[in-house]
């Protein structure tokens, strides 16, 4: 189509967008066109402004390596990767759901740790902590020899990949569920943290005059067979940024009760008050166990 007015220009990309064999991208790709031109026109877009938005995007990329990835962050400051999640989740939308963000520092082939160890790997100072986990299907039943990711930041608020002082694998490990679908482990009480800041997703945030705190939370990613894999996170409610978590990710479902206890821990005799625990139950929908692709290596 020869381009005469810059209606043209949507009509013509739409045409061939219309031609991909794909149903599924097909119906993706016809639906960006449309709501990519026409926010183009809505806002008016200028010249520079666009040349801008390229230059950030290649920005992005730039910083995207093996420790960090900046799109996923940025899909998290911009509320997409909660919307995505809700919406493929309870019932597509409809009912509370443990599935939560993925975030940006799940790694592969995390530790195996047997149910009760420590997933702690180098001096990390910190409140011990102490997770009951259970998994169940949807009617209930326990869910037996699922294999359970877990992974949190530090007590200082970095995860090991961001923190030269912490071993490799810190503060993750990998559990079996047992005939009952339960799972345990020690570890050291969190904190929340700010999300880097040193890329376009800092500037965003200061733009807008928005803090780039997370809640306290912990990471699962629960895997087996005949099952939908369940990335889940649990907050602490005592966090002072529950209410504004920067990735919008924090749902009524994912409040989570991290008990501190100031008396001697029963069975730990190292274990010095205050201590906490946490007990979780967490519940799988049928579905094909797949895994996400890695954000970091």
């Amino acid at each position: 189509m020869i381009i005469e007015r810059e209606q043209d220009v949507t009509a013509a990309a739409l045409e061939v967008m219309r031609r991909t064999a794909d149903p599924r991208l097909r119906e993706i790709m016809v639906s960006l066109i449309k709501h990519l031109h026409g926010f183009v026109r809505e806002t008016k877009l200028s010249e520079a402004e666009f040349r801008e938005a390229t230059a950030v995007l290649a920005e992005m990329g730039r910083l995207t390596n093996d420790t960090h990835n900046e799109f996923v962050l940025m899909a998290g400051s911009l509320g997409v990767s909660s919307l995505v999640c809700l919406l493929n989740n309870g019932d597509n939308g409809n009912t509370e759901t443990d599935q939560s963000l993925l975030g940006p520092f799940w790694r592969l082939n995390s530790p195996r740790v047997e149910n009760g160890g420590s997933i702690v790997r180098s001096d990390t100072p910190g409140q011990a902590l102490f997770v009951n986990g259970r998994v169940l299907d949807k009617a209930g039943r326990p869910v037996v020899n699922a294999e359970v990711d877990v992974w949190h930041a530090s007590p200082v608020g970095l995860y090991e990949n961001q923190d030269p002082d912490q071993a490799d694998m810190n503060l993750r490990g990998k559990f079996t569920t047992d005939a009952d679908g339960r799972f345990s482990f020690r570890s050291v009480m969190f904190v929340g943290y700010p999300i880097p800041t040193n890329g376009v997703v800092g500037r965003l945030l200061k733009a807008q005059s928005r803090h780039p705190y997370r809640p306290a939370h912990l990471h699962a990613l629960i895997f087996k067979p005949g099952f939908k894999t369940l990335i889940s996170q649990v907050y602490d409610p005592a966090d002072p940024n529950i209410e504004s978590d920067a990735q919008f990710g924090v749902t009524r479902a994912l409040i989570g009760e991290f008990v501190r206890h100031d008396e001697p821990h029963p069975t730990a005799h190292d274990v010095n008050a205050p201590w906490f625990s946490l007990d979780h139950t967490y519940h799988l929908e049928a579905g094909e166990a797949v895994l996400p692709r890695p954000p970091i290596k």
